[in-house]
């Protein structure tokens, strides 16, 4: 059965009926404008005819979906199943369910209840970032012969020249890139942990397996994605194999010290009105 259309203008609408639903009627101009918007931006990295084009499909999509609700809206009216073949009500169950207790004043539950200290996050940063240097030493001592060749790449996010370096230059000591790659790898260190502290209460049981394995392989393709657009050369530099093992190795250990942590309560929602440490005062009449 086909659906009865409104007269784009003129005449008034038909009275709702018990067998029809009035519903707005279909239309591609909202997609026609999100190309238009869409074109528009991407001329400005690409080439200013693009730009053109987009602002032409634009306009000509907002005056067309403008005309689809001024001066009268279009709409479709369409037809309802008959009374025998529709669904039946839904009857209320009487099965009881267990309800969460109310936080502090009564007010609605935070999810989750409690979560590791602040203080777990630093520590597990820590220990997280001491497993992953040994990785990346040993990766550095078995394939490169040398364990400054890790810590001068690393020191390259800081250090444009480590990034041009040759081989040679990558196995040798530096002072200035053994500081900065010390700095650097201690403060990522310690925010993935507090990351590590806020995010796994949130998440299903089996926390090793979060912070261990999924953590870190999700972090690897996403920042092998961006090293070869931002920095295509340090990018080749890279042992990837060895990259992934290394953040595993920070992601069990970190996820260990997290979660073996003791949890502390979280602070529930205070009463409207109330003062942050003491009770809502009571209403009166």
């Amino acid at each position: 059965m086909k659906a009865e259309e409104l007269p784009s203008a003129g005449g008034p609408a038909p009275e709702p009926a018990p067998d029809r639903l009035e519903a707005p009627a279909p239309t591609a101009w909202p997609m026609a404008l999100a190309l238009g918007i869409t074109l528009v931006f991407a001329g400005l990295v690409t080439n200013m005819s693009v730009t053109a084009v987009g602002i032409v499909i634009a306009l000509a999509a907002a005056v067309g979906w403008w005309r689809q609700v001024l001066p009268v809206e279009q709409v479709e009216w369409m037809p309802l199943r008959p009374v025998a073949l529709r669904a039946r009500p839904i009857v209320p169950s009487r099965a009881g369910v267990q309800r969460f207790r109310p936080g502090e004043a009564g007010h609605r539950l935070r999810i989750p209840v409690q979560v590791p200290p602040m203080s777990s996050g630093v520590r597990g940063g820590i220990a997280g970032g001491i497993a992953m240097a040994v990785v990346a030493l040993g990766y550095g001592l078995i394939v490169q012969g040398s364990l400054w060749y890790p810590v001068n790449l690393l020191s390259a996010v800081a250090m444009p020249g480590m990034a041009q370096a040759d081989v040679a230059q990558l196995r040798a000591w530096s002072g200035a890139a053994l500081v900065l790659g010390i700095i650097a790898h201690g403060l990522i260190s310690v925010l993935v942990g507090l990351l590590y502290a806020t995010i796994l209460p949130m998440l299903p049981q089996r926390h090793m397996l979060w912070g261990g394995l999924v953590a870190p392989l999700l972090w690897s393709g996403l920042l092998s994605a961006l090293l070869g657009v931002i920095n295509p050369v340090l990018n080749q530099r890279v042992d990837w194999i060895w990259f992934v093992a290394s953040q595993i190795a920070f992601g069990l250990a970190a996820g260990y010290v997290v979660s073996r942590a003791r949890p502390v309560a979280t602070e529930q929602t205070a009463p409207i009105g109330g003062a942050p440490t003491g009770r809502a005062p009571r209403a009166t009449r």
